[in-house]
């Protein structure tokens, strides 16, 4: 059977459903956080902060940073309501408490009409849209971990990660098509059109996540509870029991990850301008054509991934990022298209795409079924407070502290690598695909063969 053949063998008509709720509801999701990115890197900052003499760039960050801070908070409410209630109503209240928050944004008053409750408006609305994207990412993932064979687990998941760029695609293209508006009206009002036009998607998402289906292992654990009259729970305290060692695993692997993700794709556009002297539509094309590269290349790192070995293929991504780093920075601040456009394309397309595509077989291979969801949450969110949500604050001080030097940039960039190189060495086979639980039947239902189901 050829390759395309076996893939198309994997998914039935509830397995392609998953599979698509799954991927649109990440694209959704990473689209609002790069969409705000791009605005905070913009517009926020003179809009909201303007009357700072100085930093309102870093405070515009740390209001995206705040998005971050209540995501393992929303994760773990919301990883309680789909054990309670089901996968369907969790993965619905996401996406309608993120569309309610980018919306609301893009309805914002700013500063020069509200003055200091725009930014308290714009803390609260970053706070939902953390709240809801908490559980968005980690629940598609082992959704869709658990609907597919383990073995071709590092692919299918790996669409589900090539979300992330291609959101980010969306977000930097629909800033781009804005920013040929004259500074007055983009300042004015065209900034917002693409949290506006966010609508949209989240009807379309709504639309298709109404229609999945709860998936077989969760069937099996409600009938389960039935009979035992008992009530499930969200298995935190087991995880933090049985499952410290993989969640730390878990939360270094990232590091690197999250720390490369918004650097190029959010920090870059204000290092370009900046610090490199580019226009900001220069900015915004060089982003959008470099995350193609990320969008089409992630799937090849995931199915690397279940060829050579999840853990393997992040060691080589890291290992590259954490050399690529002063050379991506000495770009970036160059001034040349051609020369940043082969930066970011690395980085996209070998870095982001080798350290993206097997991550979600590598995180839900940490774990045993039944503390799968818990754990994978804990260790993408509690990094993303860490790690991802700070880093475009923390690049752009670095920046101004050094007085446009890359040097110490650079260093925090290698250093959130090198300690994703110490994880997937520590991790060892922990986090392939061979080294996956399998549970051969739960009430009549088999992990492995729930594709068939």
């Amino acid at each position: 059977m050829s390759t395309l053949a076996t893939l198309k063998a994997d998914l039935n008509p509830n397995t392609r459903r998953a599979l698509l709720a799954s991927m649109l509801g990440s694209l959704v999701e990473w689209y609002d956080y790069a969409l705000y990115g791009a605005a905070a890197s913009l517009v926020i900052g003179p809009l909201f902060f303007g009357q700072m003499e100085s930093g309102s760039t870093i405070a515009a960050f740390a209001t995206f940073a705040v998005g971050f801070v209540a995501r393992p908070l929303g994760g773990l409410l919301i990883a309680w309501l789909g054990d309670r209630r089901g996968r369907k109503p969790a993965m619905l209240l996401t996406i309608i408490i993120m569309g309610i928050s980018t919306v609301g944004i893009g309805l914002l008053p700013t500063a020069e009409h509200l003055g200091v409750w725009a930014v308290v408006l714009l803390v609260i609305l970053r706070l939902l849209q953390g709240l809801g994207a908490g559980a968005e990412l980690t629940g598609a993932l082992t959704l869709v971990a658990e609907y597919t064979p383990v073995q071709r687990r590092g692919f299918w998941t790996s669409l589900v990660l090539s979300m992330p760029p291609a959101g980010s695609l969306l977000a930097t293209l629909a800033f781009m098509l804005v920013s040929g508006l004259p500074e007055e009206t983009f300042r004015g009002w065209g900034w917002r059109l693409p949290f506006l036009l966010s609508a949209v998607l989240f009807a379309v998402a709504i639309f298709i996540r109404n229609k999945l289906e709860e998936s077989p292992e969760y069937r099996a654990a409600m009938a389960q509870q039935e009979q035992k009259k008992e009530a499930l729970k969200v298995p935190l305290a087991d995880v933090l029991r049985t499952n410290f060692k993989q969640v730390l695993i878990g939360f270094m692997a990232v590091t690197g990850h999250n720390a490369n993700n918004y650097i190029i794709s959010i920090v870059s556009i204000t290092v370009m301008i900046n610090y490199g002297g580019l226009s900001r539509s220069d900015a915004l094309m060089l982003v959008m054509l470099a995350t193609i590269f990320g969008v089409v290349l992630s799937p090849v790192g995931g199915a690397l991934g279940d060829k050579l070995g999840a853990g393997k293929v992040m060691l080589l991504g890291s290992v590259t990022g954490l050399i690529f780093a002063f050379p991506l920075f000495t770009a970036l601040t160059s001034g040349s298209f051609l020369l940043i456009f082969c930066a970011l394309s690395i980085s996209f397309g070998v870095v982001l795409a080798t350290t993206s595509g097997p991550q979600g077989a590598f995180l839900v291979n940490l774990f045993p079924i039944k503390t799968r969801f818990t754990g994978v949450a804990l260790a993408r969110e509690l990094n993303g407070v860490v790690i991802a949500g700070f880093t475009p604050m923390i690049v752009a001080a670095l920046f101004e502290f050094g007085q446009g030097s890359i040097v110490l940039p650079s260093l925090y960039m290698a250093t959130c690598f090198a300690v994703t190189v110490v994880a997937t060495l520590w991790a060892k086979d922990s986090g392939n695909n061979s080294a996956a639980q399998v549970v051969p039947a739960v009430n009549g239902w088999d992990p492995e063969l729930s594709s068939k189901v």
